[in-house]
């Protein structure tokens, strides 16, 4: 497995992460068919890719509630 080149990509906060430190992931838009996914707390830390249509599936289901905690 070759390794993915972090260091120039733009993050963005999910607005479901608030101010206050809690629930915050970062994803990034700058793949095609990926998307790293990161806990925005340790920006250092590791990354989670995933595929670009297996994300989009995830955030579907999400918002409409299929997905309970």
């Amino acid at each position: 497995m070759r390794s993915l080149d972090l260091s120039a990509v733009s993050w963005r906060k999910s607005s479901y992460s608030n101010q206050d430190g809690g629930a915050c992931v970062e994803v990034s838009d700058d793949f095609a068919t990926l998307v790293p996914v990161r806990d925005s707390k340790a920006p250092h830390g590791p990354v989670l890719t995933f595929p670009a249509d297996g994300w989009s599936s995830f955030l579907s289901a999400v918002k409409v509630g299929e997905l309970h905690a």
